[in-house]
């Protein structure tokens, strides 16, 4: 069984960037679509990015603020490890920000991976 493990989370200033990793445990993740998503407090699970086992990328296109401009999802499959660059960080993107992988590549729709991280937190300081 798969397991997913986030890191690179924490306190960045608005405008600024980072970068977050997320480890799978098994090669079997190379098989699987993989995706980013958030939630802030009081919110709903929010889609960010997902990209295809072979490379295909996909943006939400409803996220507040409009994150393909300023996000962009990679993979490293000799590391089988999925990436979120996050660049001109704005108060609203606090959240915790939770990796998943699943079949269905491109899905918005968080019921079409079945496998999760447990999140990494992202705060940002105006």
């Amino acid at each position: 069984q798969v397991t997913l493990e986030e890191s690179g989370g924490g306190l960045v200033q608005a405008g600024g960037s980072l970068r977050l990793s997320c480890a799978a445990s098994e090669r079997a993740f190379l098989s699987y679509a993989g995706a980013w998503f958030r939630q802030a407090p009081g919110k709903d699970r929010e889609f960010i990015a997902a990209i295809s086992w072979n490379g295909h990328q996909y943006y939400a296109g409803s996220a507040e603020g409009s994150v393909k401009a300023r996000f962009t999802i990679s993979r490293n499959d000799a590391k089988t490890t999925l990436y979120l660059d996050m660049h001109s960080l704005k108060p609203e993107d606090a959240a915790v920000y939770i990796c998943a992988a699943g079949v269905v590549a491109g899905s918005e729709n968080s019921d079409e991976y079945h496998i999760w991280g447990q999140g990494t937190q992202v705060t940002i300081a105006s």
